[in-house]
């Protein structure tokens, strides 16, 4: 009878509360690389929530320790590598014969390829597309420079494209044991200096 009373008295226990549920505290040893950890620490709000404590110097990148492959920090893209520059040409060459003024075609040594070869930081009087005035005394100086079979040097120049827009090599041409033909046609008058676009050559 007291128990019926001190019950009454006390009222009914409340019910137990729901179980909530658990949630594992992780550390950096849980993931197998940063870029994992940095991908939990930010689909669980980071960095401006570390619930897990995995950004300890507060820089945005969670785990720094692990070994990549690594994620980029918040707002952030992994650094891009840098394209290579192509490739210019140096190789030895023979003349195979003379387009104009200013163009030769070369074979190259050894692989017997043959190369049309637009000349770096000259320019001639227009043989093709309307006939120009000394056109055809520039094409007939380069002749005597450069000879059927002379033995030459095409080298670029990384301040200028390796091609033009007509799919020719643009390169000094050095004659062996002789002049380069992009300066003795200046000097025998038959070619002016040409800065393509503004981008000054280095020879």
């Amino acid at each position: 009878m007291l128990g019926i009373l001190i019950a009454a008295f006390v009222g009914a226990a409340p019910a137990a509360a729901e179980p909530t549920a658990w949630v594992a505290d992780r550390d950096c040893s849980d993931f197998s690389s940063q870029r994992q950890a940095q991908d939990y620490f930010l689909d669980r709000g980071g960095p401006g929530s570390d619930p897990d404590r995995l950004d300890s110097d507060g820089d945005g990148r969670a785990c720094e320790s692990l070994p990549c492959p690594c994620g980029a920090g918040p707002g952030r893209q992994p650094p891009a590598s840098k394209p290579k520059p192509p490739r210019r040409p140096d190789f030895p060459a023979r003349i195979v014969r003379v387009t104009d003024g200013d163009t030769v075609v070369v074979r190259r040594v050894g692989s017997g390829r043959r190369f049309k070869v637009r000349l770096i930081g000259i320019d001639t009087p227009e043989k093709f597309g309307g006939l120009e005035c000394g056109a055809r005394q520039a094409s007939r100086s380069m002749k005597r420079l450069a000879p059927r079979g002379r033995r030459v040097r095409v080298k670029g120049d990384p301040s200028q494209d390796r091609r033009d827009r007509y799919g020719r090599l643009l390169a000094y041409v050095k004659t062996r044991g002789g002049p380069q033909l992009n300066i003795a046609q200046v000097r025998r008058g038959w070619a002016k200096v040409y800065v393509y676009q503004g981008r000054r050559f280095r020879q």
